[in-house]
């Protein structure tokens, strides 16, 4: 199962100059699809326990219009592992004008993650 969000960043998630946004950011965002991929197997929120790996790969600004994409890749009796992925799919362009922007024509990878939520068995609506 795979989940996709699309979202821009605001300025109000620019936490660093250079409206930079905060790394954090990202993975709440990757807190929001495992929720919804978690609702869509097991129709409860669940709740994440931890991640194996996190990388950050390129950086997010005020502005950009991200993908973000979480997919279920191992279901146990209770836990779910899930991958997930931020891609950067428009920029904005201040040095043409103040609105201004480019759709890029290859998406590019910020932030990737392999983590693991658990649904307690009395929470579990699904049959899946």
């Amino acid at each position: 199962m795979k989940v996709t969000h699309r979202l821009r960043m605001s300025y109000a998630d620019a936490h660093y100059g250079g409206n930079l946004v905060d790394g954090a950011r990202i993975m709440a965002l990757f807190g929001d699809v495992a929720t919804e991929l978690l609702i869509r197997n097991d129709g409860d929120e669940g709740l994440f326990r931890a991640y194996e790996n996190v990388e950050f790969l390129a950086p997010v600004h005020a502005g950009d219009f991200l993908e973000v994409e979480g997919e279920i890749i191992q279901v146990g009796n209770t836990s779910r592992k899930m991958t997930f992925s931020c891609w950067i799919i428009i920029k904005p362009r201040p040095d043409i004008n103040e609105s201004a922007a480019d759709l890029l024509e290859e998406r590019k990878l910020a932030c990737r993650a392999v983590g693991t939520c658990v649904v307690p068995k009395e929470k579990k609506r699904c049959k899946n």
